[in-house]
This record gives structure tokens, C-alpha cells and sequence, in this order.
């Protein structure tokens, strides 16, 4: 069994090695991603004994998936079905603007459903970590979530969750109250600045307010994921801010799941609160330097060389 569990969508990427519209590609590299995946793939290049559940097609994308994820050491746990595996593509304009196009809807994925997999694969995890994406695929996820989610507290395993709002999954209202309903099932809390618009009608004038008021609702952790400015943790009734790493950004996407993998490694590693801002933070930054979801989320050796380069640079 792993100390870490996740869950969710990973699909197969088609990405361009270059900046410029899809319609003009001479030709795309194929890879892997998704947020769960993404995250999994981070604390298992750090060392952590990872599996990943999921639903994936009965087809080559399916295997393609299966291999790449097993490749990294994690133990995939999935049903095969008859619908497909899930498929999207991206760009990068020159302006620095970047577009997404999903073909997931009524992806093998989205039927995952209360009972998918044996909640006894959470017996002797320290951790289960889900994002907002997964019951936004669809009503099916959606009872999945709440299911596995309660589960892994009777269990007593530590609960991680993303908000990971997407705008092209569902309306922002459905989001906010879906995320407050299962807040009592959540321990560490993650959200992003873009996240944090769900409650902009709540009239909180600083991001202290909402932290405090996530975190009375359940989680006894909240963190703001603030890009390349860094962080702000609140844990114990303190808050915490810390400081991005400059590096030259390449691809920013996977940024904020890689950030997860981090402050969650300090977290099963022992390490106090700003250690682990600074860990999510170190692997966000990484995370942006290559091409692709994950492809940028380091070894525990190379991590904490970057930390050791990075000290070296403040004397």
C-alpha cells in the first residue's frame, strides 16, 4: 500500500514545441497530464510511494497513460471502459497568452463513481489529495468525491484538496458551493489567486479574511497560491507569507500542482509551516522552467540542490 493516495482525470497532451498557433504546428509532442497525475508524479520523483486512482479508456491513450504514470513509479489503480480516454491540447501565443482545448466530455474518467475502487486502498495511506477538477467532470464525480472524501476520514487519513476552479468544467457559484459543502472533510486547503474569486462577493478586504474564514469551515491549513509573488500559509491561527524563486518561465502550467507536491512533501517530511510554503514554492518555480504538465518537477536531490544554490545567492 502507499503513503500517498490521489485520484482523478489524467489524459494524454498534445502540445507544440513551439510558440504559435496550433493551426500553424508542423507537428505535436505527446505527453501526460492532468492535476492529480501531475502532483502524484511530483512526491513520487521526491521518493514518496504513490497510487493513483482512476477510469481510462479501453484504447492506445489509455495505455499510453497507463505506462507513462507506471514509468514514474506510481501504482495506477484503474478501470478500463469503453468510453475514451481524455484528450486536450495547448498553446502559447508569442504575447505570452495561452489557450486550452478539452475533448473530455463523457471521457472514461467521468464516470467514476461511490464504490469505483476499494476504500481499503486508503488503510495505510498518510494522505489522500483530490482537486477541484474531479467533480467537475461530472454529477458521477461529483458523488465520488464525497464518497472517497469520507472515507479516507474514517480512516483518519489526512485530506489535501485543490479548488483548482475551471471555468470550462462549470459556473463559479456551482464551484463555491460544492468546495464549502466538503470543506468539513478537508484538512490542508490549496487555492490559487484566480480560485479565490469564487468568494469575491463575500466582501473579504484582505486575503487573511478568507484564509480565516475557509478554515473555520473545516481545513486546519488554508494556502494562497500567489504565482510567481510566492504564498501565504495559515496554519494554528498564524499567517505566513513566503517569497517566490525567480527562474525564466517556460511553461507555466502544472505550476500550482507541483507547488501541492511540495508544501505536502514538508508536510509528511515533518517540516514546520514555512518550510513547507518554501518547498511549494521551490517545486512551483522548477515546474516552470520545462515544457509539459510535470515534466519540470525535480528529484529530492535536485530540489534541494536548487534550495542550497538559492542560499548561497542571499550571503
Amino acid at each position: 500500500m502507499s503513503e500517498v493516495v490521489t485520484a482523478g482525470e489524467a489524459m494524454v497532451l498534445l502540445l507544440p514545441p513551439r510558440q504559435g498557433y496550433l493551426r500553424h504546428q508542423p507537428y505535436l509532442e505527446v505527453r501526460v497530464g492532468g492535476a492529480e497525475a501531475n502532483t502524484a508524479v511530483a512526491l513520487a520523483r521526491l521518493g514518496f510511494s504513490v497510487s493513483f486512482l482512476t477510469f481510462l479508456g479501453q484504447d492506445e491513450l489509455g495505455e499510453l497513460v497507463l505506462n507513462r504514470l507506471r514509468a514514474e513509479g506510481i501504482q495506477v489503480f484503474s478501470k478500463r471502459t469503453r468510453a475514451p480516454t481524455g484528450l486536450y491540447l495547448r498553446e502559447c501565443l508569442p504575447s505570452g497568452r495561452g489557450r486550452v482545448f478539452y475533448y473530455r466530455q463523457g471521457s472514461a474518467a467521468s464516470f467514476m463513481h461511490p464504490e469505483s475502487f476499494s476504500p481499503e486502498l486508503l488503510n495505510e495511506a498518510k494522505l489522500f489529495h483530490l482537486s477541484g477538477v474531479t467533480p467537475a467532470l461530472s454529477e458521477s464525480t461529483r458523488s465520488f468525491t464525497r464518497w472517497i472524501l469520507q472515507e479516507a476520514r474514517k480512516r483518519n487519513v489526512v485530506v489535501s484538496f485543490d479548488v483548482n476552479y475551471r471555468k470550462k468544467l462549470w459556473v463559479p457559484e456551482e464551484a463555491r458551493v460544492f468546495v464549502e459543502d466538503i470543506l468539513p472533510l478537508i484538512d490542508i486547503l490549496f487555492l490559487s489567486e484566480e480560485d479565490a474569486v469564487l468568494w469575491s462577493e463575500e466582501g473579504f478586504e484582505r486575503e487573511e479574511e478568507l484564509l480565516g474564514a475557509l478554515s473555520a469551515k473545516g481545513p486546519r491549513e488554508v494556502v494562497l497560491k500567489r504565482g510567481k509573488r510566492g504564498a501565504l500559509g495559515f496554519s494554528n491561527g498564524s499567517f505566513l507569507e513566503s517569497r517566490g524563486f525567480p527562474v525564466k518561465e517556460v511553461d507555466p502550467v502544472g505550476a500550482g500542482d507541483a507547488f501541492n507536491a511540495g508544501y505536502l512533501a514538508g508536510f509528511l517530511w515533518g517540516h514546520p509551516l514555512e518550510e513547507r510554503l518554501k518547498l511549494g514554492n521551490a517545486l512551483g518555480a522548477l515546474a516552470v522552467t520545462n515544457l509539459g504538465d510535470y515534466e519540470g518537477a525535480p528529484s529530492r536531490e535536485d530540489l534541494f540542490g536548487f534550495l542550497a544554490e538559492d542560499l548561497s545567492l542571499d550571503r
